[in-house]
């Protein structure tokens, strides 16, 4: 299973992507070995955590983006991504979160996608507007938001 973009390649975590991390000595989170793990126990977690994201050209780790796990009850999935500080400001971060919510509504068991951020994160904020998100609540802190499928 794979997600291409024009420029990125995404390939879901498992054990055979923990290879490729180890030898980038990609560092950006617990995330990833937490599904690698929660994998090993459930198998129907597959492509609903870490994905790891990168660009086609050389194959570069650039970050990891994802769901926080399997749709609920509501068909809703919640996204998540971290990627590199050497990589911010490149528009990477908004075509790899397209590309998974794309993927996931592709999937028919997404209606909605739903996301968080700090309410002082302005480089996530806009990637989640650049993909159409729309805020649906706000706190002292923390902006919530969502996208539902057309």
């Amino acid at each position: 299973m794979q997600i291409e973009t024009k420029r990125l390649k995404m390939i879901p975590s498992d054990s055979h992507s923990a290879i490729m991390i180890a030898a980038q000595n990609y560092r950006n989170g617990p995330q990833i070995a937490d599904h690698i793990e929660a994998l090993t126990n459930d198998s129907t977690l597959y492509g609903w955590g870490s994905w790891l994201v990168l660009r086609k050209s050389d194959d570069v780790i650039l970050g990891d983006a994802g769901f926080k796990g399997k749709p609920n009850a509501k068909q809703e999935v919640e996204i998540g991504y971290g990627f590199l500080e050497t990589f911010w400001r490149m528009g990477y971060g908004t075509e790899a979160v397209r590309g998974l919510i794309d993927w996931a509504f592709s999937t028919m068991t997404v209606k909605t996608v739903i996301a968080e951020t700090d309410i002082d994160n302005i480089g996530s904020i806009r990637i989640l507007e650049k993909v159409g998100m729309e805020k649906t609540k706000n706190t002292s802190d923390r902006i919530y938001w969502e996208l539902t499928k057309q």
